[in-house]
């Protein structure tokens, strides 16, 4: 079985996707984190980020995994931590928006979704990458509210008001790439525990087993 949680920056797809594939004992894809991590290798070794071949070679070469407890690797490296650097943050829009580099991802995406039951997080994963997903969740959530729980994911980081900025740039720019699927159940989570959401989706998994 495949879940597929898709939905804006801030309304919780990784801490749900986790705790989701905690609670189900399904494996946890962060497909968000695939591009991370080739970003951070492109950076490592010195390949420009404007080259849209030169990256695909390199995601072809060294494709991502996910180890125990969802770490993702790349290249023999544990990069779960060091892809979450402000640097990273900044360069993967420019690595992403190859569309060799997406074709890439794409493939390894489907066949990680398929090699068992899993729960997939990310941007447009329910429509384009695992259409056959029997459960696909799209999380909403008030802006504010999306704002307050990026900020805390990034201690010491952006100031609210720069979060906020931020986010709405990310929206604006996202809003052309955005498809949600037909199929895909809306969860408003702004005003619900994290449990409380799991409970909703797992709910959902169980109508359809």
């Amino acid at each position: 079985m495949i879940v597929a949680i898709d939905g804006p920056a801030g309304a919780g797809k990784s801490s749900v996707a986790r705790a989701l594939a905690d609670r189900l004992g399904f494996r946890y894809l962060d497909t968000g984190a695939m591009y991370r991590a080739l970003t951070w290798l492109a950076l490592h070794e010195g390949v420009p980020l404007d080259d849209g071949p030169a990256l695909e070679a390199l995601a072809q070469a060294h494709p991502v995994t996910f180890g125990v407890a969802g770490h993702v690797e790349i290249a023999g490296e544990d990069v779960t931590r060091r892809i979450r650097e402000p640097e990273i943050d900044a360069a993967v829009p420019v690595v992403a928006r190859h569309p060799e580099v997406r074709d890439v991802m794409r493939g390894r995406q489907r066949e990680l979704g398929r090699a068992g039951d899993s729960v997939i997080e990310g941007r447009r994963r329910p429509r384009f990458v695992v259409p056959e997903a029997e459960v696909k969740v799209w999380l909403v959530a008030d802006p504010s509210v999306r704002v307050q729980r990026r900020h805390a994911e990034r201690e010491g980081g952006l100031a609210v008001d720069e979060l906020a900025a931020e986010l709405q740039r990310r929206d604006e720019r996202d809003a052309a790439n955005t498809h949600r699927a037909s199929d895909a159940v809306e969860v408003d989570t702004t005003s619900m525990t994290l449990e409380q959401v799991i409970d909703r989706i797992v709910d959902l998994v169980g109508a359809v087993r």
